[in-house]
């Protein structure tokens, strides 16, 4: 009866590079990032991981399985920076401004990130396993949000950041932070106050 190979090893039971499925993933995102989903394939990410071709097969069941792993820790990734953010500060303005910093300095700056957001929207558009990682992603930001806005507030910043996201990555032209932060007062705004210029 043939025996199975230790966890972490290769069908030959010799030991394996213990974060070569890391580097697979990170190599997937690479990838997806350059040429798109469309364009990703199990050679593509191998030649960017630096492993053999055989050993995709080995780590993923198919590409499916691949894209979820990827996208998942792309989701997981932003939803981590997001929570840190809002979990360093301690008072409404403090947290306004952390939903800008979000925006300016988190969003805007990283085109890479954009392409793999609008990537991930459009598997998760169509296909439902995608898009549980993408309602994960959005329960995760809302509940951080939460710690500082009423819920009804919280998703309204969150539709506002995702919002952002997408005329950033449309638009040839660059965003005015004062506008970021405007539309963060006004949505944030309790009622009877004026929003500040």
């Amino acid at each position: 009866m043939p025996t199975m190979p230790p966890e972490g090893g290769s069908r030959r039971g010799r030991p394996n590079d213990p974060e070569r499925r890391d580097r697979i993933i990170d190599a997937c995102l690479e990838v997806i990032a350059r040429v798109g989903v469309a364009g990703t394939s199990h050679r593509k990410v191998a030649a960017q991981a630096k492993v053999p071709l055989g050993a995709m097969t080995y780590y993923f069941a198919g590409m499916s399985d691949l894209l979820q792993a990827s996208f998942t820790r792309f989701a997981t990734t932003i939803s981590d920076r997001f929570e840190r953010r809002m979990a360093t500060v301690d008072s409404e303005d403090a947290a306004r401004a952390a939903v800008v910093a979000i925006i300016v300095a988190d969003v805007f700056p990283d085109n890479r990130e954009l392409v793999l957001s609008h990537e991930l929207y459009t598997l998760a558009a169509r296909d439902p396993a995608y898009r549980s990682i993408t309602s994960a992603w959005m329960r995760r930001s809302r509940a951080a949000l939460e710690r500082h806005f009423d819920p009804e507030t919280a998703r309204m910043l969150d539709a506002l950041i995702e919002g952002l996201t997408i005329h950033r990555a449309l638009d040839a032209e660059a965003r005015d932070p004062q506008e970021v932060e405007e539309a963060v007062a006004r949505i944030t705004a309790r009622p009877g106050s004026a929003t500040r210029r």
